[in-house]
């Protein structure tokens, strides 16, 4: 106990940037882990891919609310502009941005023909493109977190330390899932199973640079506060929207799915609720 004292004080005690990079490096060594399950699995039962698809699905709806949308909201108050404003405008810019990523980015879904990926037309191996739709599940995940701990740095009461550990803990719950979700299914492609862990855990390095970029500007941009953690939530949920429900409920596995969803929802809600 005195050991795990010990860490927690430390890691108080760093720069809330250094705090955002540890965390998203966290993250990311939880999607590796989920990637390693390549070692001893060839495949992976669909209504189990389902479930976990469902589960990430929750944590990040879950976490959108709990942890970035309800502390916009309250930093905005007294500030002058209707509180729910600077939410509402952050939230549909996240949402743009990632529909431009989403337009651009070429990007395969899992199950999905070569010839319907997304993005840009290019003639990369379906490998690859299988890769780049995880990643794009990633990519708003890192400033989630790393708005966080730059918003628990501000000394607000509605953002906390406590807070940005649940938010953390969260991610990386339902990034196992999502490391799994390449690697072994990239299996079916051909690939050894070395190359599936080394692209599995791949899709995650995103995190600790959209992390540590989204500390540093919440700190040197206080007022953007409010704007970034809101931005972050509707960048996560327009994930969930376009990918992760429907890739969840493709072969008709609707309540395992949907299952899976709300467990995702009430674990990130434990977590948030009583860390933060």
């Amino acid at each position: 106990m005195n050991y795990a004292c010990m860490i927690m004080n430390w890691f108080i005690g760093l720069n809330p940037i250094v705090q955002a990079l540890l965390a998203t490096l966290f993250t990311w060594g939880v999607t590796a882990l989920g990637a390693a399950l390549v070692f001893f699995f060839k495949t992976i039962n669909r209504k189990a891919l389902d479930a976990m698809l469902g589960f990430a699905a929750g944590v990040m709806i879950a976490a959108s609310f709990w942890s970035l949308l309800a502390p916009a909201i309250e930093m905005s108050e007294g500030t002058g502009l209707p509180s729910w404003l600077p939410a509402v405008v952050g939230f549909l810019l996240g949402g743009a941005f990632l529909r431009g990523i989403d337009y651009v980015l070429p990007h395969l879904h899992l199950d999905k023909p070569i010839e319907e990926a997304e993005g840009i037309h290019t003639t990369w191996r379906r490998s690859v493109l299988l890769v780049l739709a995880i990643t794009l599940h990633n990519i708003p995940e890192g400033p989630a977190v790393g708005v966080a701990f730059g918003a628990a740095a501000c000394g607000l009461p509605s953002a906390t330390l406590a807070g940005a550990i649940a938010l953390a803990i969260g991610i990386g719950i339902q990034n196992f899932p999502e490391g799994a979700a390449v690697s072994v299914p990239l299996r079916r492609e051909g690939l050894s199973r070395r190359k599936c862990f080394w692209y599995g855990q791949l899709s995650g390095a995103v995190e600790p640079i959209a992390g540590v970029l989204g500390a540093a500007a919440v700190l040197l941009m206080r007022p953007i506060l409010p704007y970034a953690l809101a931005f972050a939530a509707g960048a996560m949920i327009f994930v969930v929207i376009e990918e992760l429900i429907p890739e969840s409920q493709a072969e008709k596995n609707t309540d395992i799915a949907t299952l899976g969803a709300m467990l995702g929802f009430a674990v990130m809600m434990t977590l948030d609720v009583a860390l933060g």
